[in-house]
């Protein structure tokens, strides 16, 4: 099979020259084994791979048959499906405007209505423009923050979530049962636009969903009246977030932004960051000058599609020190509970919704607001799941919902991470606070500590490429799985929950319980004194993750908890490859 793909990739006049040169110079037979070897998955949220020819890449002739079967979805909707259309926006990778370009021209020729955006954009706006439209599905075109070699191809549905699991297995479906790769053939670019079937869209969804999210301020007097006291610096990291992000602060009245120049405009190399993710420090170094020139107090980072917010804050010393996304997650929390309460605007119905590898400390503070939490699995689409699921059955009012891996939304008009909504937040609270109280976020940080407890978080992740690497992460959960492990470090647990056997037990007693969640390949372990482990393969790159999160009564015991913690688990992962 991997020669007879390899042949008509590299030999049929379908494929492009480029990509069949590209091909006739590969000499490394695994090199084209892995390209070959299978498709590249597509599963719940859509696809995501290093860009290059073959089938288990990312290319304009993966993105075709993967369009085609969207399509064919669509068209099972008849007329109204077809007219009601699909959205499509893009970020600022290599390729990323081809790409969206040549999905749009797969969907005309299946007589779908497109509507395209005419330049890069946050992928939360997309998710609202769905909605906004009443399009029947969306696709942006996005590795979201992984390195520049990859791109990728997100499908959402008509609530604007990512493609729940049923439509995305009829999307898979459609795309297997065509074992061709020939034959499909996008409608020409002006004929998409004579006949209408393409549209460009731009400002006209801009307005709307930037008055959507001006609408989640809760103190917009003081935003119009203080906002300029608060110095921010803001970096795009050369993505989607430089506009919409700086007009929603510039709108209700943060007109202190200082905008990193070197990583304002797109650039699909990240030739600033090792790569533009804002959960690593190194994204924020061209930001701490701008921060320690400007004497800012707060530095803001979106990655390249702008649904995710990385921050850094001054400490009283006048260094930067980069919050986690579980401490951003806490704090917004806390923001707008206490802040709705004071206002008498939480209703006793609010709920927040976060996921299982999130902080516990979130659970608390809600808990102490008397508002109920729902934890769903990794992955911001089940945040968004749960949010319709409670829409729909009338059992919730949604407040806020975050991931720790920096991704959070309040409003129910995006059905995604939402990195212009937080940083609209995000400002506001560190106005408050400032302007109000008189404090710092460290001052609130460290009042919810004294109050709840010291969480500490960490993340570890082995990148593991390929066919050998998919091998070594299942010998590792399944190592996990085999061995019954009562204790970590010294702490004992006390609940072991396995989601792809969707079974939770209690290892004080033995007794196991049903997980209600579905079906997912995790395994958690969580503490007796608090907090837990987690263990989990990425669903969107080739690596396995490993979630740490202590509990103690001070900031030094908490420390020494995690460091041997991450020791230990990561000696264990040690042993059981090396056998």
């Amino acid at each position: 099979m991997i020669e007879d793909r390899y042949r008509l990739w590299s030999e049929n006049p379908y494929f492009e020259e480029e990509i069949r040169q590209e091909l006739s110079q590969i000499t490394d037979p695994q090199e084209i084994e892995d390209r070959f070897y299978t498709d590249l998955e597509f599963g719940t949220g859509g696809l995501r791979g290093i860009i290059a020819a073959g089938t288990n890449r990312i290319n304009k002739y993966v993105i075709r048959k993967v369009t085609q079967g969207l399509a064919e979805c669509v068209c099972d909707h008849g007329e109204e499906g077809k007219q009601r259309g699909v959205v499509i926006a893009y970020d600022s990778r290599r390729y990323s405007p081809e790409f969206a370009l040549e999905a749009a021209l797969v969907l005309a020729k299946n007589n779908i209505k497109v509507y395209l955006f005419d330049a890069l954009r946050p992928t939360p706006e997309l998710s609202f423009a769905v909605r906004h439209l009443h399009a029947l599905a969306g696709i942006v075109v996005t590795a979201s923050h992984n390195p520049k070699t990859y791109n990728g191809y997100k499908v959402y549905w008509d609530d604007g979530g990512q493609v729940p699991p049923v439509k995305a297995d009829q999307i898979l479906a459609r795309i297997n049962a065509r074992e061709s790769w020939l034959g499909i053939e996008p409608m020409p670019l002006e004929e998409a636009k004579s006949c209408g079937l393409l549209q460009i869209i731009g400002e006209e969804i801009d307005q709307p969903y930037l008055a959507r999210v001006q609408e989640l301020a809760l103190h917009p007097d003081l935003d119009a009246e203080k906002g300029k006291e608060l110095k921010i610096v803001y970096t795009p990291l050369h993505g989607a977030g430089n506009v919409l992000v700086r007009r929603a602060l510039s709108e209700l009245g943060f007109s202190s932004v200082n905008v990193v120049l070197e990583q304002e405009l797109p650039d699909p190399d990240f030739t600033t960051v090792p790569y533009p993710n804002p959960e690593i420090p190194a994204t924020f170094e061209l930001a701490r000058k701008y921060g320690y020139e400007m004497n800012a107090d707060l530095l803001l980072a979106t990655d390249p599609d702008a649904d995710r917010l990385g921050v850094a804050l001054r400490t009283p010393q006048g260094d930067y020190i980069q919050l986690t996304g579980n401490q951003i997650g806490v704090l917004l929390t806390y923001y707008i509970l206490s802040q709705k309460k004071a206002l008498g605007t939480l209703p006793e119905n609010s709920t927040i919704i976060k996921t299982v590898a999130s902080t516990d400390l979130a659970d608390d503070v809600a808990r102490y607001f008397n508002v109920h939490v729902e934890n769903v699995l990794t992955g911001f689409k089940f945040i968004a799941e749960k949010e319709r699921e409670m829409e729909e059955a009338g059992w919730g009012t949604f407040q806020f919902g975050f991931e720790e891996s920096y991704g959070y939304l309040a409003g129910d008009f995006v059905r995604d991470k939402d990195a212009v909504i937080a940083s609209v937040l995000l400002a506001e609270a560190a106005l408050y606070y400032q302007q109000v109280e008189g404090r710092s976020f460290f001052d609130v940080l460290e009042s919810i500590y004294q109050q709840f407890g010291y969480f500490l978080e960490d993340q570890e992740s082995l990148a593991l490429e390929g066919k050998r690497g998919k091998e070594e992460m299942a010998l590792i959960m399944n190592s996990f799985r085999q061995e019954e492990i009562l204790e970590l470090s010294g702490m004992p647990i006390k609940r072991f929950d396995d989601y792809e056997h969707r079974l939770s037990k209690d290892l004080s007693t033995g007794q196991t319980y049903p997980l209600k969640l579905p079906r997912s390949n995790v395994l958690r372990y969580s503490f007796t004194a608090g907090g837990f482990v987690m263990v989990r393969p990425s669903g969107t790159e080739p690596k396995i993750k490993f979630y740490f999160s202590v509990k103690a009564d001070t900031l030094a015991d908490a420390t020494d908890r995690l460091r041997k913690l991450k020791e230990e688990l990561m000696h264990r992962i040690t042993q059981i490859r090396s056998v």
